[in-house]
């Protein structure tokens, strides 16, 4: 145990010493552009779930991240509104792109006609289940509400499953670092303020698809149910949920920060990493099988090593309508720990573990905590 605690505070300190020679001799890096769009606005109130709205919601939480993350003096916030304006939907995604930003998240807030709740966070993509398409619409009809809209959008229709569906090309070249983004903002929602995990989804949304870089629309919750619309209203709740947004797109900015270092800059080798494997104290977790998850795609990619960064023994699987490619495979937790490391260190700084039992996905912190090992 000792040798694996050394190895991994050697490679945390030549991370950080590297991080620390580029920020000092690089003052003239651009910042990182994030454009917050707070959903609806003006005549659009949005949705209306127990007398709350939705405009009001996601202007103040959209407002709250952007502070937090001004902060930050490498970090440019540009809003799509800050007051309470009406804001054509064909015009949110621009802005992003005229302003050459890193990422562009959109704020909302769910409804429905049960008492469904939780938070859950989109990605621009094909909803092939057809689960995901009434989402969709809802955010999508407001196109109604502008001025010569059939002009704007081109006979684009909300309603029509095939005008959803061409929406999602553009978006295709950028939808890896979408679901990292989406993936980040989730986990912060599920795992620290205790919501229930509708998971990082895909869906045709309007908003996301003209712009030119990773691109997320989050669903705070259900306005609609009866506990979970009065704390999505809070002031405690607005306040909680603004800082696990912005803490997802800050660890978002920090992995692709340390993907571009660790490109140019590998620290260990492989053989290196056997050996400490080798001479690493076991820590063996009965029956589970820990993974490495290295990506999601829509793309089906050969699993050789050079399309992995060098990385060998790389699997894929489909899940939930996605490619996901895993690296390593055991038992031994300490192990995959290691794993993860040299993973990162070839450029997956964002990849992370998951654990498995007779094929089925468990949650990590729930194995973790279990007594059988």
């Amino acid at each position: 145990m000792k040798t694996k605690l050394f190895c991994l505070f050697v490679l945390a300190i030549l991370v950080v010493a590297f991080s620390s020679f580029r920020t000092l001799n690089n003052d003239t890096v651009k910042p990182f552009v994030v454009v917050l769009d707070a959903g609806h606005g003006g005549k659009d109130p949005g949705n209306r779930g127990n007398g709350f709205f939705e405009k009001d919601i996601v202007l103040d939480v959209t407002l709250q991240v952007g502070k937090i993350l001004e902060q930050h003096k490498d970090i440019k916030v540009v809003y799509t509104r800050t007051t309470d304006v009406f804001i054509d939907l064909y015009r949110r995604g621009p802005i992003a792109n005229e302003v050459d930003a890193d990422i562009f998240v959109s704020i909302h807030c769910n409804s429905h006609h049960t008492q469904a709740y939780g938070a859950e966070t989109f990605v621009m993509g094909v909803d092939k289940s057809g689960k995901n398409m009434e989402t969709a619409k809802k955010e999508n009809e407001v196109i109604f509400l502008e001025d010569n809209y059939e002009e704007k959008y081109a006979g684009f229709d909300p309603n029509s499953p095939e005008s959803l569906i061409g929406l999602t090309l553009m978006q295709e070249e950028y939808l890896d670092q979408s679901i990292m983004l989406a993936s980040l903002i989730q986990g912060n929602l599920v795992n620290n303020l205790k919501r229930k995990d509708r998971s990082v989804k895909s869906g045709p949304f309007w908003v996301l698809h003209s712009s030119y870089m990773p691109s997320v629309l989050v669903e705070l919750g259900f306005l609609t149910n009866k506990e979970e619309g009065p704390y999505v209203n809070s002031k405690k709740g607005r306040a909680e949920m603004a800082r696990e947004i912005a803490n997802g797109i800050l660890t978002y900015k920090k992995n692709i920060s340390l993907a571009t270092e660790s490109s140019q800059n590998p620290t260990i080798t492989e053989e290196e990493i056997v050996k400490a494997i080798e001479t690493t104290e076991e820590k063996i977790y009965k029956d589970i099988e820990f993974r490495v998850q290295l990506a999601a795609s829509s793309k089906k990619i050969d699993t050789k090593p050079q399309n992995f960064k060098g990385l060998k023994d790389v699997d894929r699987k489909k899940e939930d309508g996605l490619f996901k490619y895993y690296y390593g495979a055991t038992s031994d937790y300490n192990e995959i720990q290691l794993l993860k490391t040299y993973a990162q260190e070839k450029g997956y700084t964002s990849c992370y573990i998951v654990a498995f039992k007779k094929g089925e996905k468990l949650k990590l912190s729930e194995v973790l905590k279990s007594e059988d090992k």
